[in-house]
């Protein structure tokens, strides 16, 4: 099979150092946003004038305001946001914390049930002739890593919302020296959130790993079974981040633009606005920690699936660590791959003008997937050998180390592809967008048709897509070819959250300088930010639910090959009712949560309303609102609503599982995965395209988006009404939707020795 040219002591040198290296790069980053001072003292100017705007003196642009007010509100307003998010995300965790500390006892009692508790070391379960450690060694190490990975997932997500919090005012004050100022500090504090997930995830997997080998030794397929349970704790954390902060987020957004918008014509975040400061907070908790939790959990799981389909290949059995590590030395390609392009944005290329906001996100992405194809080449290359086998479904096919390169570049590029796509259908620069803005000639009705049409015509290109690129890397090296792919799809992560975070900065940016009282110019610098950040989510979103269809799928036939099952035959009624069911569970889920979303809004509108009608003196700016009342409505509604959608994922696969067992649960996996990526992407690119039909509108940039506006006209209003129907769809179920198809195959895969040795309960007493 010949050896890999990578030493192995090299490589257990070179993962953590790229961690360490993305680590303080992050704080690097973070150390230059911070100079932006949330201070009134005067900066000197004689510090000459540095390009990245932080020596500058601060420019004064407001018409008839002075600065000292002006920086006080600002850091007034941050600090409001700051809070509310902090407090909204600690009650959060405390309420998920109680659910995690169950299941982890679930995990250990299920696992441990496989073999009576027994402390006795058994045959392996691929290869029988040897020796492995004991069923409840693998309870104990699964439980553990499930809550590590769950830890990470908090870690990561409210790293995220402190930075976020952090950075949004500091983006509004650089506004006032041009918008390529802002763009860098927004820009940076996105990098940071990056490159912190992407490093600890891949720290804290390899430190587990290591930790785990002192007891497991040369038992590589004990040791990576018990490793799965790292990508269960992620997406567990992630669900309830994703589907909490989603629901807080968009009754907040909702409530303030019905009344606001529609009902009293005042501007977007106007500080008269009840609902203001929820609407803010919101955008942190769900957009930036629920954003963060889940492209963790992403990253983790298909780590931990291909780390599984290769500790019973060729790589576990010989005990190669090098070409074991694979999975891990991609990652940290990624991160330096990711530091490089990080740089064409923040020193290489300097933004003077609007218009070179979006290409500058979008090259990001280009040039990342560039570098990395070529970083890709090199590790596979260096890291594995010549050729060597990995298992497939019972049988060992043979690998070159060539194919392997392929199936994790075409697993990239199928990423830039989706999110292209996605870009098309949702920025407001391209056709569809603006169809759908013109359909508000004749009212919200006909709004409502086209931005539905668009969101499923948008799932033609992402599906074939992800189909080739499963064909493909299937045809080269089975199921490791498709856990890498998706390995490939997440590799650029820092560059990915990095525009992904930008985007609710910039958002929350511009409501700062709205209720701050600044200039009209000042708002259309945040707003030309956030118009740009909008479409680079979406983008985001696509690589988050294409990468999600990939890692299922691996998950799913490592759980096919753990539960021994040799092939999954949908003309058997076990497995037919099984496919019947899971497709119908992300339309479950979707109703859960967009009845939530429904219900907390209409508290929000209702409060809203209440307040403009009893507080005198509101409208006219001379008394404020209650915005404490709206956070309160916003989290209790939230954390009150994400257990019943988070329950019904987390408990389908025990209950399947347990009851009828692993063929059925094998059918509910492949159904609620076909039926959930196509739910998602629509939804996803439908909320995208009508939020950005009305930012067309409102901007008035084309002789066309003029003669729809102004705001307030019946236009307007009409896009209005099909933003907010698009809010929970591409905030809310949308992305949680990813983390559903994800989340029951990564379960389904840690609790499958009970369900192979236990399950079917009801078939075999019937």
């Amino acid at each position: 099979m010949g050896a890999t040219i990578l030493p192995d002591l090299l490589t257990q040198i070179l993962i953590p150092a790229t961690a360490v290296v993305g680590i303080a790069f992050a704080l690097v980053q973070w150390l230059l946003v911070s100079k932006v001072k949330l201070s009134p003292e005067r900066e000197s100017s004689g510090a000459g004038n540095n390009k990245n705007g932080y020596s500058d003196y601060l420019i004064e642009e407001e018409e008839g305001l002075n600065n000292h007010n002006v920086v006080v509100k600002c850091a007034e307003i941050q600090s409001a946001i700051s809070e509310g998010a902090t407090s909204f995300l600690v009650t959060e965790y405390q309420y998920v914390g109680v659910f995690m500390a169950v299941f982890a006892i679930l995990i250990f009692l299920f696992l441990g049930s496989v073999e009576g508790f027994s402390t006795k070391s058994q045959p392996c379960t691929y290869s029988k002739d040897k020796i492995c450690k004991p069923v409840l060694a693998n309870a104990i190490f699964s439980t553990l890593s499930f809550l590590l990975g769950a830890f990470t997932s908090v870690v990561s997500g409210f790293l995220g919302m402190k930075i976020a919090t952090y950075a949004n005012a500091r983006t509004t004050l650089e506004a006032r020296k041009g918008v390529g100022k802002a763009f860098i500090t927004a820009f940076r504090s996105g990098a940071v959130m990056g490159f912190l997930l992407a490093a600890n995830g891949l720290l804290v997997l390899y430190i587990s790993i290591n930790l785990f080998k002192l007891y497991y030794g040369d038992d590589w397929e004990g040791l990576f079974e018990a490793i799965t349970g790292y990508g269960l704790g992620g997406s567990s954390m992630a669900l309830f981040g994703r589907v909490g902060g989603g629901i807080y987020t968009k009754a907040a957004d909702v409530g303030a633009d019905l009344v606001g918008k529609v009902e009293r014509n005042i501007p977007e975040d106007d500080p008269r606005n009840p609902a203001v400061i929820a609407d803010n907070v919101g955008d942190n908790v769900g957009d930036i920690a629920g954003m963060g939790s889940d492209l963790f959990g992403s990253y983790a799981e298909s780590s931990c699936a291909a780390l599984v389909v290769a500790s019973i290949s060729s790589f576990g059995i010989n005990h190669e660590l090098t070409a074991m590590f694979y999975p891990l030395l991609i990652s940290s390609m990624g991160i330096i791959v990711c530091l490089f392009t990080t740089l064409f944005a923040t020193d290489f290329f300097e933004i003077k003008a609007v218009k070179e906001i979006e290409p500058a996100l979008k090259n990001q992405l280009i040039i990342s997937t560039v570098l990395m194809t070529v970083g890709v080449a090199i590790v596979s290359w260096i890291a594995l050998p010549s050729s060597f086998t990995i298992f497939n479904f019972g049988v060992q096919k043979t690998v070159k180390n060539w194919e392997l390169f392929f199936c994790v570049a075409i697993g990239l590029w199928a990423g830039l592809v989706i999110g292209f796509v996605t870009e098309y259908y949702t920025s407001n620069a391209y056709s569809p967008v603006q169809d759908v803005a013109d359909s508000c000639r004749t009212g919200a009705a006909t709004n409502v048709i086209f931005g539905l049409a668009l969101g499923y015509k948008s799932v033609i290109i992402p599906i074939f897509a992800i189909a080739v690129s499963i064909f493909v890397s299937f045809s080269f090296a089975a199921m490791y070819g498709i856990a890498v792919a998706a390995l490939g799809m997440l590799s650029t992560i820092a560059t990915g959250l990095a525009i992904d975070a930008y985007g609710p900065i910039s958002d929350n940016a511009g409501g700062i300088a709205e209720m701050a009282g600044m200039s009209h110019r000042i708002r259309e610098r945040t707003d030309a930010l956030d118009a740009a950040g909008n479409t680079t989510a979406a983008i985001g979103k696509g690589f988050a639910i294409g990468s999600a269809a990939l890692v299922s799928l691996a998950l799913f036939g490592a759980f096919v090959s753990r539960s021994a099952i040799s092939t999954v035959d949908v003309l058997t009624p076990k497995v037919f009712i099984g496919l019947l069911v899971g497709a119908m569970l992300p339309y479950w889920f979707s109703a859960m949560t967009m009845k939530s979303v429904g219900s907390a809004a209409l508290k929000m509108v209702e409060e809203v309303r209440r307040q403009f009608n009893s507080i005198p003196g509101l409208m006219e700016g001379s008394a404020k609102p209650d915005y404490a009342n709206c956070v309160k409505i916003s989290t209790d509604a939230s954390i009150r609503e994400m257990i019943p959608p988070g329950a019904l994922v987390m408990l389908t696969p025990l209950i399947v599982g347990t009851l009828f067992g692993v063929e059925t649960l094998s059918g509910v996996l492949a159904g609620s995965l076909v039926s959930g990526v196509q739910i998602a992407i629509s939804a996803s690119n439908t909320g995208g395209a009508w939020d950005n039909a009305k930012k067309y509108i409102e901007a008035g940039a084309s002789e066309h988006a003029r003669s729809l506006g102004p705001k307030g006209s019946d236009p307007h209003k009409a896009a209005v009404i099909g933003d907010t129907i698009g809010d929970p769809l591409k905030d809310t179920s949308g992305p949680s939707l990813n983390i559903l198809i994800k989340l029951m195959a990564v379960e389904s895969l840690v609790f499958a020795p009970f369900f192979a040795t236990h399950g079917g309960l009801l078939f075999k007493y019937l």
